[in-house]
């Protein structure tokens, strides 16, 4: 299971959304895992991601790329955020040629996840996805600030600071770019999108949010 499956927005905005993880099994190949984290994200880094993180470290917003890479001596867990599907498929390409013997997952539209498997040689072992938000979603947030919310699966990226964003965008205070940053940063894992983050803030505007 994995805390990226509840990403929500239109076909064409998730279709700039792609999240390439590695995660190691707890006794099973965990022990060790730490350089074959390093060396996954080094692939990564070739494709030019959006975004990067671990868990126990941060992400590529909040410290700086060395400073992941160096601590990931005893990670199990990392993550690369692309906004671009040819980017993913050519780190799927990598993986699989560097044979790391460590699950890889990859977040996106079905039917172009199967593609890239296809592609790749290789053969999908499972497929997940949410079941939606039950419950009372009258009193959840309108689906633009959602789409950017459920871009950080442990829900660290909080409604008002996506409030806050645009009404500093609207006064003139940031622009887009940097109020994406800033909702990136509290996702310690790296798998928001800051620059699909950019095209739904804009989206709020729109809607007066």
């Amino acid at each position: 299971m994995t805390h990226t499956n509840h990403r929500q927005g239109t076909l064409e905005s998730l279709s700039k959304d792609w999240i390439v993880f590695m995660y190691a099994a707890r006794g099973i190949n965990h022990e060790g895992a730490g350089p074959k984290m390093q060396a996954f994200l080094h692939l990564a880094l070739r494709h030019n991601p959006v975004n990067i993180g671990s868990p126990t470290i941060g992400n590529m917003y909040d410290t700086t790329t060395d400073k992941i890479m160096e601590g990931l001596a005893g990670a199990t867990k990392v993550y690369a955020v692309f906004d671009d599907g040819a980017k993913a498929a050519a780190l799927i390409m990598d993986a699989k040629e560097a044979n790391l013997g460590v699950s890889v997952i990859v977040s996106g539209i079905f039917e172009e996840v199967e593609k890239i498997c296809q592609t790749a040689g290789i053969k999908r072992h499972t497929a997940q996805c949410s079941l939606g938000v039950w419950g009372k979603t009258d009193h959840l947030p309108p689906p633009e600030i959602l789409d950017i919310t459920t871009m950080c699966g442990h829900g660290l990226v909080s409604f008002n600071l996506v409030r806050r964003m645009t009404d500093e965008v609207r006064k003139g205070n940031l622009n887009l770019e940097k109020a994406a940053v800033t909702l990136a940063k509290p996702c310690i894992c790296g798998v928001f999108n800051p620059e699909r983050a950019e095209e739904l803030l804009e989206r709020c505007l729109s809607a007066g949010i």
